[in-house]
C-alpha cells in the first residue's frame, strides 16, 4: 500500500461515494473501485460498507481513516520541508566573519533573517587565515576575510574599500579638520588591532612601509572592545579600518582619517572554487551583491564622536 491508495481511500470516505470520489480524484470510477478492491483485499478487512446509494466506513475503516489522514498529513509536510530546503528557506548558514569583519555583512544578515526566517546560523571569528583554513577543511561556506589573502582557489566577492583612522584619548596637536597623515603618528606609541603576522596588524604595518614611515608599536591586541576601552582609558592610541567605529561608536574618542595615498584596507566574502555552496549560502552571496552598490562611504564627521 503507498501514499497514493491512501489518497484514494480518504476521498471515498469523505465523498462517501466511487463516483463522486473520481471525480474529484479527476480519474475514471473503474480504476478507483479496483484500487479500493486491492485495498481490503491487501488489508483483509472490509473498510466499507453499502447503504444505499452511499458508502460508509466500517469500524476497522474509521480506524484506518485516522491513520491514513495522519500519514498523507505528514508526508505533505515533509515533502514542503524537503522543497523549502531544496529552495533555501531552510536550512543553516556557515559563515566565517574576520576579527574586525565588514560593517556590511551584519546588515545583510539582519536582511536575510527577515527574508528566511527559517535558516539557522553558525557564525565563527578568527583571522582571515584561520578562516580559510576553516574554508579548505570543509567547516565552513563563506568567510569575511580581510584582502589580501591568496585566492588561487577562492572565488571572491570584493568588499568596499575602508579608510583607516586614528583614534586616541588625546587631540592630535598637527591634527587638522580631523584628518592626519602617517608620517604625523610615527613617535605615538600604538596599539594596534589583531596579532602581529596577521590580519589588520600587518596590514597597517604595511601602509606605514609604503610610505617610508617607521612608526612606534607598543603592542598588539586582537580583542576589539577592549582595544577601543584601553584607547578610551588612554592606555594607547590606535589605528583602526571605518567598521571598527561604526561597530563600537560608543566611544568618545579623538578621531582622525588617515589621508596619505592608498590609505585604506579591503574585505572580501570568499568561498571554494570546486564546492557546491547549499541554497542558503548562494542567496546569501547574492544578497550581499544585492546590497553592494548601496553602500555609501560615511564621512568622517558621521563618526566622530570628539576631534
Amino acid at each position: 500500500m503507498d501514499i497514493k491508495q491512501c489518497r484514494y481511500f480518504i476521498a471515498i470516505a469523505e465523498e462517501k461515494q466511487i463516483t463522486a470520489a473520481a471525480r474529484r480524484l479527476h480519474m475514471a470510477q473503474p480504476p478507483l473501485s479496483q484500487q479500493l478492491k486491492l485495498m481490503e483485499e491487501e488489508l483483509g478487512v472490509a473498510l466499507f460498507e453499502r447503504q444505499g446509494r452511499t458508502m460508509e466506513l466500517t469500524q476497522a475503516g474509521r480506524s484506518f481513516y485516522e491513520y491514513a489522514i495522519t500519514i498523507t498529513k505528514y508526508m505533505e509536510e515533509a515533502v514542503m520541508e524537503i522543497q523549502d530546503f531544496r529552495q533555501g528557506v531552510r536550512g543553516k548558514l556557515n559563515l566565517g566573519m574576520n576579527t574586525i569583519s565588514d560593517s556590511l555583512l551584519p546588515r545583510v544578515l539582519q536582511q536575510f533573517r527577515m527574508t528566511h526566517p527559517k535558516v539557522t546560523y553558525k557564525i565563527q571569528q578568527n583571522e582571515s587565515a584561520q578562516l580559510c583554513q576553516l574554508l579548505d577543511d570543509g567547516k565552513i561556506e563563506l568567510a569575511c576575510v580581510r584582502m589580501p589573502v591568496r585566492t588561487e582557489h577562492y572565488e571572491v566577492l570584493h568588499l568596499p574599500q575602508e579608510p583607516l583612522y586614528y583614534i586616541s584619548a588625546t587631540p592630535l596637536e598637527t591634527g587638522m579638520n580631523g584628518e592626519t597623515y602617517l608620517k604625523q603618528l610615527a613617535h605615538i606609541p600604538l596599539l594596534l588591532p589583531s596579532t602581529e603576522g596577521l590580519g589588520m596588524f600587518e596590514l597597517i604595518l604595511d601602509r606605514f612601509r609604503e610610505h617610508h614611515v617607521s612608526p612606534s608599536i607598543m603592542g598588539e591586541c586582537s580583542d576589539v572592545a577592549m582595544l577601543m576601552e584601553l584607547v578610551r582609558l588612554g592606555f594607547a592610541s590606535s589605528i583602526v579600518p571605518r567598521t571598527v567605529l561604526q561597530l563600537h561608536h560608543e566611544h568618545v574618542l579623538h578621531i582622525y582619517r588617515i589621508i596619505d595615498q592608498s590609505s585604506t584596507v579591503g574585505s572580501a566574502l570568499v568561498w571554494l572554487h570546486h564546492r557546491h555552496l547549499s541554497k542558503p549560502a548562494q542567496h546569501f552571496v547574492q544578497m550581499v551583491e544585492d546590497m553592494l552598490p548601496s553602500v555609501t562611504e560615511k564621512s568622517p564627521s558621521t563618526l566622530q564622536a570628539d576631534s
